[in-house]
């Protein structure tokens, strides 16, 4: 009853996020020369767009959290998942770096950097289910999961901010 009950709220959530992100389309479609005039307002408002989806998907998430924390197989499989949502983060960088990719008008590279951009939000809520982790192998599959995704942020950043140390000469 309870996981059906966590399900109809993923379902919601999906839902208004996807009407959320339709309307935003139809905003960009019809209103190109505003996109143009104020497209640094654009992204922000897009960044808060993703910030809000996001923060509903943690809600949901720590619901469920709280209703498999007890079950081993259950919490198991959630860490499971966890470390395959780690793992789209290096994936993402990976594929940022290929130039057909991250250059123009590109739905496999706005999703990748909208997947990039929710990477602290990802490890709040790792961080959040390991502390929940009772058990010895979803544990362990958390803590994997929140390395992987903290040291692909950690190896971004650095690669961003070092070439700018380095190249004052």
């Amino acid at each position: 009853m309870q996981l059906g009950l966590v399900a109809i709220g993923y379902a919601a959530v999906l839902a208004v996020g996807a009407v959320l992100i339709v309307v935003r389309y139809f905003q960009y479609v019809n209103h190109p020369a505003d996109v143009a005039a104020y497209g640094g307002m654009y992204a922000g408002g897009d960044l808060m767009l993703e910030v809000f989806i996001g923060g509903m998907l943690m809600v949901m998430t720590f619901f469920l959290v709280l209703v498999i924390y007890k079950s081993e197989p259950d919490y198991t499989i959630y860490s499971k998942v966890l470390l395959g949502l780690s793992l789209t983060a290096p994936l993402s960088v990976g594929l940022l770096s290929i130039p057909a990719v991250n250059q123009g008008m590109n739905v496999l590279g706005e999703v990748c950097m909208f997947r990039l951009f929710a990477s602290p939000m990802v490890i709040v809520g790792m961080g959040m289910s390991r502390l929940f982790a009772q058990y010895s192998r979803p544990k362990r599959l958390t803590v994997y999961a929140l390395l992987i995704e903290a040291a692909t942020l950690t190896l971004l950043l650095a690669a961003m901010i070092l070439p700018l140390h380095f190249g004052r000469g």
